[in-house]
């Protein structure tokens, strides 16, 4: 038996709450997990877990153990990444889930510039709007924006998204250009939505000038659950929209985008990376928060 396959199987059997889960996750077959947890189990005489066949619990040794584990496989992780210099050059794969105006508008183009301090760090982005689940899918942080809804998770704010509300000149055109907020609510506006996956439904527009503040429900004909389909939507002239301005400046630049109500101030958004607390925070992951900081205070978002 391998210690080290095992203890780090039995750990995310505990994390998923499914050998076949935990399976997946490591690249292994359900069987040699299994295997694995009963030899672990054998070698210390003690039960870890209690196996039903709907799922798995873990026993109170069981627990205090994988307590230790953690932090086991983390020291371990550690004098790996202290042997190969990945303290100042950390390496090996990091895969991590962003959203896709976030991805194309912010990330990506900056790539060449973390691969030049970290080349030895492989990123496996995947870009999406929707909920993951970090034990799951297997995934070591997320990037989102909005209010945190899940507290099992730690999560490191990386900046503030100031947002305004756009709209495109054929809509404008259309339907008059508003020139108060409350305008959107009247019946010749439209609102585009974007669905957040936590609430399943848009936000409402607030905002404020002085000591007025504004809120709007408005009319939604469209409401939709990726961002830069939300952008698309709102260049087609679907209707009003509030954005992140990173998000408007090139529709804006190209005018296939109009600012409205440049004289109110909206709440911002807070942007966060986002992992779980058992997690061992690897040199690679930190390095990628860390850069992700310094990339959004670069950027006038």
């Amino acid at each position: 038996m391998d210690r080290f396959d095992a203890m780090q199987a039995f750990a995310r059997v505990v994390e998923t709450g499914s050998f076949t889960r935990a399976a997946d996750t490591l690249h292994m077959s359900k069987t040699t997990v299994t295997q694995l947890v009963q030899q672990l189990e054998a070698r210390l005489r003690v039960k870890l877990l209690n196996r039903t066949t709907r799922k798995v619990n873990v026993t109170e040794d069981g627990a205090a153990y994988y307590e230790r584990v953690v932090r086991l496989l983390a020291e371990m992780d550690d004098a790996e990444t202290s042997l190969s210099q990945a303290s100042t050059a950390p390496r090996g794969r990091l895969r991590v889930d962003v959203p896709s105006p976030f991805a194309s508008g912010i990330l990506v183009p900056a790539l060449p510039d973390f691969y030049a301090r970290y080349p030895d760090i492989h990123l496996d982005l995947g870009v999406s709007d929707r909920m993951v689940d970090l034990i799951d899918e297997n995934v070591d942080c997320v990037v989102r924006g909005g209010e945190l809804r899940d507290q099992s998770l730690v999560a490191r704010p990386i900046g503030e998204l100031r947002l305004g509300v756009y709209a495109a000149p054929a809509y404008l055109k259309h339907a008059g250009v508003p020139r108060h907020p409350s305008d959107l609510g009247k019946p010749a506006h439209h609102l585009i939505g974007y669905r957040w996956a936590r609430s399943g439904k848009p936000f409402p527009i607030s905002m404020q000038r002085g000591n007025e503040t504004v809120t709007v429900q408005g009319r939604y004909t469209l409401t939709v659950d990726d961002g830069n389909a939300f952008v698309a939507a709102g260049i087609a002239g679907m209707g009003a929209l509030r954005l992140p301005r990173y998000m408007a400046t090139d529709p804006v630049a190209r005018k296939t985008l109009v600012p409205l109500f440049e004289d109110w101030q909206m709440p911002t958004m807070p942007m966060y990376v986002a992992y779980r607390p058992n997690r061992h925070v690897s040199a690679k992951l930190r390095v990628f928060v860390d850069w992700v900081v310094e990339r959004m205070k670069t950027l006038d978002v």
